[in-house]
């Protein structure tokens, strides 16, 4: 288990905290929890947006297959995929690759993208219904946070049993209070959310060997 930044090539979101901080009520929040169109394509004071494919997962894939050494016939799952950009980006880099995604959106499942229809489930990641060792690698970013501190162990032991640990999970944390005031001023739906040191007890607990970083509001 190691604390590895896959997403370093990312390009960096431009976050107004203020106004996000400002529009946030417990209406907002559960609009944004339920991860419909609001979440995904309506107001960003809801979420994203507008989550649209612009290829800047491609480096990421590029990354993820490099890390686990993966190859064409190798198996590979996303938890929490969304529209599925990512699943898409990594077929790309590495022809041959057969991953699959999974997410509890319907309206994000509904609307993937073309090069992925076929390849995503709905379903979520506390109970994911795939044999164990089916996997070659499993990525989960910014997902198994929005569980209950109880959703996150079934979740990351579910992760576990899919590929034995050759997994990647990316998770809201912060490194001191001026970090977590910025995360809970913005993020709409972490329901689990500590320090990385906190966030290494829990992988612990839940018996997780994968790799992990952090998403850090900045």
């Amino acid at each position: 288990m190691a604390e590895v930044n896959l997403l370093a090539r990312l390009p960096r979101s431009r976050r107004n905290v203020n106004a996000r901080a400002e529009a946030k009520s417990p209406e907002v929040i559960a609009t944004s929890r339920k991860f419909g169109q609001e979440y995904f394509d309506g107001p960003r004071e809801y979420g994203y947006g507008g989550y649209r494919y612009d290829g800047r997962w491609v480096p990421i894939a590029e990354d993820i297959v490099a890390h686990f050494g993966l190859k064409a016939g190798d198996r590979v799952l996303d938890v929490g995929c969304a529209k599925g950009f990512l699943v898409k980006d990594l077929m790309k880099v590495c022809p041959g690759l057969e991953v699959f995604g999974i997410d509890i959106s319907e309206y994000a499942v509904m609307h993937c993208e073309p090069e992925v229809v076929g390849r995503l489930h709905l379903g979520s990641c506390e109970h994911l219904p795939f044999p164990s060792n089916s996997f070659s690698a499993v990525v989960s970013i910014n997902t198994i946070h929005n569980q209950n501190r109880e959703g996150v162990i079934r979740s990351l032991k579910e992760v576990q049993r899919l590929c034995g640990g050759r997994a990647y999970v990316q998770v809201d944390s912060y490194r001191d209070e001026e970090q977590r005031q910025l995360f809970l001023d913005w993020v709409l739906t972490a329901n689990f959310h500590d320090y990385p040191d906190g966030w290494r007890k829990v992988f612990a607990e839940a018996g997780y060997t994968g790799d992990y970083y952090w998403t850090i509001v900045e």
